[in-house]
């Protein structure tokens, strides 16, 4: 009999424990859950978040004229440089996906030159030059996700 009351005292203590671990155990979790949930519900950028930051620091020489982190444009202001004064270039970039991917970019260059009365004119693109953009932004996309990875190992 005494064994019998022993093991019912152990299994009620057992029991009781449990069901007290239980009960902190989902107080502790409730801060992580609304932690995930305000997480979720944050506002975030509606197109690849590697490809924005890419393209915004690929055309950091360029004055930004306008960037719309939820439509995923960024368009530059004219830009002349220095050492071309009667030649400007602009650029408009549209990120078409939320993931990392070779056509998730699609960037536009314009070019004018200033003509003898002053005026600035239309002139023609190499259309080598925007592949070339699209594949430098491309470049800094992957070394910020590398970068990322490493950080979280």
């Amino acid at each position: 009999m005494r064994i019998r009351g022993v093991i019912a005292a152990a299994v009620l203590v057992g029991a009781t424990g449990l069901s007290g671990c239980a009960m902190f155990g989902r107080d502790n979790d409730q801060p992580r859950q609304q932690r995930a949930a305000a997480r979720d519900a944050a506002p975030s950028i509606g197109v690849n978040s590697f490809l924005w930051r890419a393209t915004l620091d690929t055309l950091s020489f360029m004055p930004l004229e306008s960037a719309d982190p939820f439509g995923g444009v960024i368009i530059t202001d004219w830009h002349a440089n220095d050492s071309q004064p009667n030649e400007r270039f602009k650029a408009s970039v549209f990120i078409l996906d939320t993931r990392l991917r070779a056509d998730g970019v699609k960037v536009s260059i314009f070019r004018q030159t200033r003509g003898a009365d002053g005026a600035w004119v239309d002139a023609a693109t190499d259309p080598d030059t925007a592949l070339q953009i699209e594949n430098a932004i491309l470049t800094r996309a992957r070394q910020l996700r590398i970068a990322t990875l490493e950080t979280r190992r």
